[in-house]
């Protein structure tokens, strides 16, 4: 039986993802509730732009890998996952002469907004520039929002670096999913003119023995009067969930930042006591990785 990676994250940080707008005003995607509440939420797209572009930064992925084929940009034909960890992670698809489709072997939720969106909104201009040359300012309102949020990764080991007669070393599938974890580890964001750290406050998860996002929509806020607080009981159940006989919670490792949240002496409740660093917790994802594949890390 394969294995998956599998962890869901929060981090905080502001005014994340931008859609059209309207008019001067630049507004930011949203989700509406049925109870009218509003969240603002980071693409899976847009987290997955940001984990490529620091994946060249850092670790000098191959970029130059698009190419327009019948008017459409796509991957181009004569690459495949040995010259792309892009391809490798995320999956393609080719419309030449012949289709070639591979799936994501990395999958991604959506970002959400743990805290409601209350309308905020900031006033811009440009007055700096209109002085230098005496002229009225342009006038600009964009929607702003501080909040925690959080979003969920699943990978199925098995499918990574293994794409029709392209098998890659083992030694290669653990490297680019070391990579891969680190670039998690300290995920930013570039938006106007802001550099916004995606990097995780608090992290569940572990590699278990089927690819579920078991902690998707788990991870939710009890929101005191001037603290944080995770629902502890949520993650308890999930974590008393059993699969092929097994329990979820046998799997489950935990790693926070101490300070932020106030229950934080309750969270080994739900990943029987395998609790440390944010730091501890990517390490020990990096040894189960390595473990898997055989490989000495």
């Amino acid at each position: 039986m394969g294995k998956a990676l599998t962890f869901t994250a929060i981090f905080k940080a502001n005014s994340l993802n931008y859609g059209e707008g309207i008019a001067n005003v630049s507004e930011l995607k949203k989700i509406h509730r049925g109870n009218g509440d509003v969240y603002t939420f980071a693409s899976r797209q847009s987290i997955r732009y940001d984990i490529v572009r620091l994946g060249n930064e850092w670790f000098e992925w191959n970029l130059d890998t698009v190419d327009k084929a019948k008017g459409t940009l796509q991957f181009r034909e004569d690459l495949s996952i040995a010259d792309s960890v892009e391809m490798d992670l995320f999956g393609y698809l080719k419309t030449g002469k012949k289709s070639q489709k591979r799936p994501a072997v990395v999958r991604l939720s959506h970002a959400i907004s743990l805290e409601p969106y209350r309308h905020d909104l900031e006033f811009l201009n440009n007055m700096g520039l209109a002085e230098r040359i005496d002229e009225a300012p342009n006038l600009a309102n964009i929607e702003q929002h501080e909040s925690l949020y959080a979003y969920t990764v699943t990978v199925d080991l098995d499918k990574v670096g293994v794409d029709r007669d392209v098998v890659l070393s083992n030694d290669e599938k653990v490297e680019r999913l070391h990579q891969f974890l680190e670039v998690i580890k300290l995920l930013n964001r570039n938006i106007r003119g802001r550099q916004e750290s995606l990097s995780p406050l608090f992290v569940i998860g572990g590699v278990y023995p089927a690819a579920n996002p078991f902690f998707l929509g788990r991870v939710q806020l009890e929101q005191g009067i001037k603290s944080w607080k995770l629902n502890i009981a949520a993650l308890v159940d999930v974590a008393k969930t059993t699969f092929a006989n097994q329990v979820i919670g046998e799997f489950t490792h935990i790693g926070f930042i101490p300070g932020l949240f106030a229950n934080e002496v309750d969270f080994s409740l739900a990943a029987e006591g395998k609790v440390g660093s944010v730091e501890e917790f990517f390490a020990g994802l990096k040894q189960e990785v390595s473990a898997y594949f055989g490989v000495n890390s």
